[in-house]
């Protein structure tokens, strides 16, 4: 029976297709709006990231993302060299990086954008040193630009996303021992290139915000990883007292038992008078 068109998965670009085509919108008026409402969430979680390395998974990497972070070096890969492109390419879904070495993840839309959401969550915890902070920034499928997904029939970018679920997003990261310590939403704004309703863009934000509601464009998942590594501990030896060593003493001698010393304690060796035999006198 063919699978009806409700249940079956959207079918994702190619990245190597889907970095200029997502790039050119990001430059959009509506992009340019979603990225400052992006920073503007990212600025209080970024600017109190300390370490030494901070990576960002993104399909767009030529977007900086962590202009905020006070990190010195941050690590971006692109899916494919093209011209204009400085950064090393790998895939997102397979570092050249060791296990527990960046001090913190950025998923900028990098779950938007994989066939295979679990895979890419276990690479990101397996850089990701003990600790480190996870943060998560994708399509809020409850909104009007995930309803406007909907009703779209032949999506383009950026509505050809997937928009995973937050509440699905959380429940994978305590399955990988996340603590889930924030989730913010925003990207208020309608889905619109209007250029008047762009413009009072910052006013909804700060209007919305406030009032903690959870439509927004975007959500933003802040996680820490509370897994800990095993680390071998030396065993603890007990010290034991060095033995005294005694004289050696003739046959005659005995030791004289001392009660009430400690035990381990040197004993006293105390020499005995030679044994004389009683002879009677003979009448």
């Amino acid at each position: 029976m063919p699978m009806s068109s409700h249940n079956r998965k959207p079918e994702l670009p190619d990245p190597v297709t889907l970095e200029p085509e997502l790039s050119a919108w990001l430059q959009s008026p509506l992009g340019q709006a979603l990225l400052d409402a992006q920073r503007q969430a990212l600025y209080p979680v970024l600017s109190r990231v300390f370490g030494y390395h901070v990576l960002q998974l993104s399909c767009a990497p030529q977007v900086d993302m962590l202009q905020d972070c006070l990190v010195g070096h941050k690590i971006c890969f692109a899916p494919a060299w093209r011209p204009g492109i400085n950064q090393p390419v790998a895939s997102i879904e397979s570092l050249p990086l060791e296990t527990d070495s960046v001090d913190a993840v950025l998923l900028h839309h990098a779950l938007d954008y994989t066939n295979d959401s679990h895979r890419l969550l276990r690479e990101a915890t397996r850089v990701l040193r003990p600790g480190g902070r996870l943060l998560i920034v994708g399509f809020n499928p409850v909104s009007l630009w995930g309803l406007s997904k909907l009703l779209r029939w032949r999506p383009r970018t950026p509505w050809n996303a997937r928009f995973l679920s937050r509440r699905r997003l959380s429940d994978w990261l305590s399955l990988l021992d996340f603590n889930v310590d924030k989730v913010t939403y925003g990207g208020f704004l309608p889905p619109l290139k209007h250029p008047r309703i762009l413009g009072k863009a910052a006013d909804f934000e700060r209007w919305l915000d406030k009032l903690g509601n959870p439509t927004g464009a975007f959500y933003m998942v802040v996680a820490s990883k509370q897994r800990v590594p095993l680390i071998p501990v030396a065993p603890r030896w007990r010290k034991m007292q060095r033995p005294a060593l005694g004289v050696p003493l003739p046959e005659t001698g005995r030791v004289a038992s001392q009660p009430g010393r400690a035990a381990g304690r040197a004993r006293k060796v105390v020499p005995l008078r030679p044994y004389r035999r009683h002879t009677p006198d003979h009448e």
